[in-house]
């Protein structure tokens, strides 16, 4: 029976650390793992991408496979070809799909009509691969990921979204502080709630930053202008007093680390004196998108 990765709740709490186990293996050891070798993999971009692409390319190159990036104008879906019809002509040919896009019922529909492994690399919703480097990350530097609180500050965004359904499945505090109106989804909120009640998570929405931070072991922030709304520009203006800042990090834990999923506009949700101060563990986490990725892969596709 095929898996996909649409959500990080996709994942069972163990597979999750499995993931993470096996990922710092691969970090050691680049082309141990040859999961993909003859395999063919899809890469749908209809989002501009850095780390995402290079690391899905990079990975599945290493795991033996051929890597094939398809932009939304190289295909018929920029001319409206029905995604099930793509879905069901790609399948022909691939032996997966990673694919960043904006809708998430799009990449729904794309895995209920390909019949093998699809990943989701970013949604307007999710961005599941994003939190198991996050996860990664966290693990290297506190030897664990579960016990521990995460303070989400800034947009509600596709990465504050999973971020609370990733502490109710593992079992870890997620805090989100956001300005009114700019809360993380609701679905998403019922859904980290949900998984919480049989993890003990403790799942926090407020709009007081400090409430957020308070006694946190990760401060987390992401751009407050997410990709595709650059026509949103004066929103910045409601961020006031949501940026990561020294000022912000004193209610923190001690030894509290900053990550951010990149690209960071320092300046706005992070100041640059705590984005450099912190930049080992945020290039860590970048880097670690490959790591935990070809781990995903592996799972899937074993």
């Amino acid at each position: 029976m095929k898996r996909d990765f649409l959500n990080i709740s996709d994942l069972t709490k163990e597979e999750i650390l499995q993931i993470i186990d096996y990922a710092k293996k691969l970090k050691k050891d680049k082309f141990c793992d040859q999961t993909l070798k003859g395999k063919s993999i899809g890469l749908i971009f209809m989002k501009p991408s850095t780390r995402t692409r290079l690391s899905f390319e990079v990975g599945v190159y290493q795991m033996g496979g051929q890597p094939l990036y398809i932009t939304g104008s190289s295909t018929q879906l920029s001319r409206g070809e029905d995604i099930k019809d793509t879905a069901r002509v790609m399948a022909r040919y691939l032996d997966g799909i990673v694919i960043r896009t904006f809708s998430h019922h799009e990449v729904q529909q794309l895995a209920k009509y390909f019949d093998k492994p699809v990943i989701n690399a970013l949604t307007d919703y999710l961005h599941p691969c994003q939190i198991l480097a996050d996860l990664q990350t966290i693990y290297e530097r506190f030897g664990k990921v579960e016990g521990i609180k995460v303070a989400f500050v800034g947009d509600g965004n596709n990465v504050a979204n999973t971020w609370l359904i990733a502490g109710g499945v593992v079992g870890f505090d997620v805090s989100v502080a956001t300005p009114p109106g700019y809360e993380p989804s609701g679905k998403a909120v019922l859904e980290a709630v949900k998984h919480a009640e049989k993890t003990g998570a403790n799942i926090n929405i407020t709009n007081d930053p400090a409430e957020a931070v308070k006694d946190a072991d990760v401060v987390y922030t992401d751009v407050w202008v997410s990709m595709g709304q650059e026509g949103e520009k004066e929103k910045k203006k409601d961020f006031e007093g949501f940026q990561i800042n020294r000022q912000l990090l004193k209610y923190a834990s001690k030894e509290a680390v900053v990550m951010h999923c990149l690209p960071a506009h320092k300046g706005e949700e992070i100041s640059e004196d705590v984005f450099e101060q912190f930049a080992d563990v945020i290039f860590d986490e970048a880097e670690n998108r490959l790591h935990s990725q070809k781990a995903l892969m592996s799972f899937l596709f074993q």
